[in-house]
């Protein structure tokens, strides 16, 4: 392997490149007519268009973004995350075309990306799962009141094939059931082309946890230390951090063995996450999902254990890791945490605000800030795609330490032409109940009047 295209774009393509430069290797960027200018481009060996600005007509088109990598002699795709990275099809015709694909196999994918497949697949490892029902479909004739009865309210329906919040609906009553089942069906078969949907237990005050794994596709897997991502919106990740606050080392242990057993039973290979719901009432855990690909939040684990999860993926692939430990653990007391820097409105329900940056400036960083953008002062965001700008990661010899070297960052963040959600982060990272750990996945959802007023009370 000599050269890979990145199959990507903004900070995360620019992670690859860095990681590709790191391990000698060249680098090709893909690029639609938005991006023309974009800082990936200009920091790749070298750059191809795939299409116009709409994602579905370039980023996402499979066949130019495969043609890309023949036309430029590329021997590996790096998918990062988004667009294409959980695409059993794609990585199918990259292993086809005879390239390397920088991810796990297209089975694997394919599963862990229908949840009914990837819930049983965590049983069949021995992985607890929350309560639920077997998927069906619209035609399928189902008594729903029945289902719902069964798992109790409030409940959750659920599209197999969706994921990040996207058809999803929460029911709190037997008699919306039957509506919220019909919306999440349609809506399902219009974005994914699969209207199959299932019932699960909902977790009023729940913590999400995650585990980063990597496995070698040989069946020797390593774990990292938890990453707790509770505090979101609609199940939009808003802060990210690692170790997890106020988590018994049972859990831990627990929870950690079980995503072994899981990437193991699949004999998994590349960077990968298992996700867990933690009822924080009962102490109880279950396996939500498993996510194919690198993570947004990968540098927070990078952070706190010294490693390079997007080199060991090249490493891989150039030949193995014999290196690759059993467990890697938190390096000397750290703690890592990461908020999301994103060009949308808290005040008007989080609307995105694409525009041109008349004004970008970014903390300096340091061996205490590492700072991950894809944009420069000019530059636009784009109304086609993600509203991130950037992501600011701290690390520090305590929780504490960590949060204040992450609002320093937040402060010295300087941006004119749009609105961001700098201060709205600030303000979350102040809050006694963060502090505390006593926040769930729901919490920003109930508070959120309080919170844009900065006058909120425990939750």
């Amino acid at each position: 392997m000599k050269k890979v295209l990145i199959a990507n774009r903004g900070e995360i393509a620019c992670r690859v490149i860095e990681a590709c430069r790191a391990q000698g290797l060249s680098s090709v960027a893909v690029y639609s007519e938005a991006d023309a200018g974009a800082l990936h481009v200009e920091l790749a060996d070298e750059a191809v268009s795939v299409g116009p600005a709409p994602a579905r007509k370039s980023y996402l088109d499979r066949v130019a973004v495969l043609e890309a990598a023949r036309r430029t002699g590329a021997d590996a795709v790096h998918p990062g995350y988004g667009f294409l990275s959980e695409s059993a099809g794609f990585a199918r015709m990259v292993e086809e075309a005879g390239l390397i694909w920088l991810g796990p196999d297209a089975e694997t994918i394919a599963i862990m990306g229908d949840k009914g497949a990837a819930r049983q697949a965590a049983i069949e490892a021995g992985v607890p799962v929350l309560p639920g029902t077997a998927p069906f479909g619209p035609a399928e004739e189902a008594d729903i009141d029945a289902l719902g009865a069964e798992i109790g309210f409030p409940l959750l329906v659920k599209a197999t094939a969706g994921g990040g919040g996207i058809g999803m609906r929460r029911v709190e009553t037997p008699e919306a059931l039957a509506d919220a089942v019909a919306t999440v069906q349609a809506h399902a078969e219009r974005t994914f082309g699969d209207g199959t949907v299932y019932l699960e237990r909902f977790i009023r005050r729940a913590r999400h946890i995650e585990i980063q794994i990597f496995g070698d596709g040989a069946g020797h897997v390593a774990v990292f230390p938890e990453r707790d991502c509770t505090l979101q919106r609609r199940y939009q990740k808003i802060l990210e951090e690692s170790p997890a606050p106020d988590l018994s080392e049972d859990v831990r242990a627990a929870m950690k063995a079980a995503a072994r057993r899981l990437a193991q039973a699949r004999r998994y290979r590349s960077a990968g996450t298992v996700e867990f719901v933690y009822d924080a009432e009962k102490g109880d855990w279950f396996f939500l999902e498993m996510n194919t690909r690198i993570q947004v939040e990968h540098r927070v684990t990078e952070m706190v254990t010294g490693t390079d999860l997007v080199g060991m993926q090249l490493r891989l692939a150039l030949g193995g890791l014999d290196d690759l430990a059993e467990e890697y653990g938190v390096l000397g007391g750290r703690w890592a945490i990461e908020a999301r820097l994103c060009a949308e409105d808290p005040e008007k329900n989080f609307l995105p605000r694409p525009g041109k940056l008349e004004r970008l400036d970014l903390p300096q960083a340091d061996e205490t800030l590492v700072v991950d953008c894809g944009l420069r002062a000019g530059d636009a965001v784009s109304p086609h795609y993600d509203s991130m700008i950037g992501k600011l990661v701290a690390c520090g010899p305590s929780r504490e330490a960590a949060m204040r070297r992450l609002d320093k960052a937040l402060a010295a963040v300087r941006v004119e032409g749009v609105v961001t959600n700098a201060g709205f982060v600030r303000r979350l990272l102040a809050l006694p109940d963060f502090a505390a750990a006593e926040v769930h996945t729901q919490y920003v959802d109930v508070k959120l009047a309080e919170l844009l007023t900065g006058e909120t009370a425990p939750a």
